[in-house]
């Protein structure tokens, strides 16, 4: 298994590892302060069973809390650069132009983490049916894969070159 294709490596430009390890610190670190001080304030106000703004507090703790284990999951497991490719073969980091065969529709898109979000293109997750069922594909292989309602659709690989960024 190349290092491209390990399911639990998330490839990140360092913009976007300095981003989310910028999220991670203030939630784990003076966001679970604040957190805790909007508890305790609501926690003074008496009645816990018909206290609408502990409940709120407790709610946005709970999310809080899985978007520190998902950033940290992200974090321990990124690379932090450019993954290997190779013109012509689909896989993180390339933009990948597809021609959907069912309508002759094409879309082209960066394959990489949603983290990159801040691409000034669409992205679609190496994890997604299309990501998966495209990766390791070279030009003028098909794929097939399923979509939400159950059926299954095909797509052409048109190209795949390394993304340039924005």
């Amino acid at each position: 298994m190349t290092e491209t294709r390990n399911e639990s490596v998330t490839w990140l430009t360092q913009e976007a590892y300095d981003r989310l390890k910028a999220e991670f610190d203030y939630l784990s670190g003076q966001g679970r302060i604040d957190i805790a001080k909007k508890i305790e304030a609501a926690r003074e106000e008496g009645d816990l069973r018909e206290n609408g703004g502990y409940h709120a507090a407790k709610e946005e703790q709970g999310k809080q809390e899985g978007r520190i284990l998902q950033l940290q999951h992200i974090l321990e497991n990124a690379r932090v650069g450019e993954p290997p490719r190779t013109d012509g073969v689909v896989g993180p980091g390339m933009t990948v132009t597809v021609r959907f065969v069912r309508d002759d529709e094409e879309v082209t898109f960066l394959l990489a983490s949603r983290e990159e979000s801040g691409a000034p293109i669409d992205v679609y997750s190496p994890k997604s049916p299309l990501g998966s069922a495209i990766s390791g594909k070279k030009i003028g292989e098909q794929a097939t894969f399923s979509l939400p309602n159950g059926r299954s659709t095909t797509v052409e690989i048109l190209e795949a070159v390394p993304y340039g960024g924005a």
